[in-house]
């Protein structure tokens, strides 16, 4: 069973070169955004995701992070959506609590081909180590658009925004783990016989 993909993106304003092993290996994150917190974050993702993911990039820093976040949440949600598609004998469905000290953040998922997104969340900064907080959103939207996913999340409650953005990621990386995970045999989670 594949769970492996690879994804090359080029436009005027980011080069990347994506690739996520699922549920084998050693789970985290190598290379660089150029973004700190980011890249930060994407380690947890991959850590609590169970996933390695390896990330080549160069992107318009000199405009802001706003380009490089997205376009590293638009090649990481293709390459999930390759291993979805050669792996429906998935989970499908799943959802996680999340807390970080005094945050706690849900995120609700279903793979089942369909880009939907929900978020509820509020920041006090405007950013994190020249990280714009406003990019968990369009990260988030970014992913669920192109792995054709549900992705419901929720903030809780917090105080502190890196522990806030912190506890989004887990939970959703979370949330992603148990949905990806093989059902075993052949069956597929859907009425309709597929995703």
């Amino acid at each position: 069973m594949e769970r492996a993909a690879e994804v090359a993106r080029e436009t005027k304003e980011t080069k990347i070169r994506l690739s996520v092993r699922a549920g084998s290996g050693k789970p985290g994150f190598s290379g660089t955004s150029g973004v700190g917190f980011f890249d930060h974050m994407l380690n947890t993702f991959a850590t609590h995701g169970g996933m390695e993911i390896s990330l080549e990039m160069s992107g318009d820093l000199e405009v802001d992070c706003h380009h490089t976040v997205e376009d590293v949440g638009i090649s990481l949600g293709s390459a999930l959506r390759k291993i979805i598609d050669c792996n429906k004998a998935i989970n499908r469905f799943a959802s996680e609590h999340v807390p970080m000290d005094e945050s706690l953040a849900f995120c609700a998922v279903d793979l089942g081909g369909r880009a939907f997104f929900a978020f509820n969340a509020d920041f006090t900064a405007d950013s994190i180590g020249g990280y714009d907080v406003q990019m968990t959103r369009e990260f988030f939207s970014a992913l669920s658009a192109n792995m054709l996913a549900n992705i419901h999340i929720s903030l809780l409650y917090g105080e502190n925004d890196h522990h806030k953005t912190e506890a989004v990621f887990k939970a959703a990386a979370r949330a992603l783990k148990k949905a990806l995970e093989p059902s075993g045999g052949e069956y597929i989670p859907s009425a309709k016989g597929t995703i």
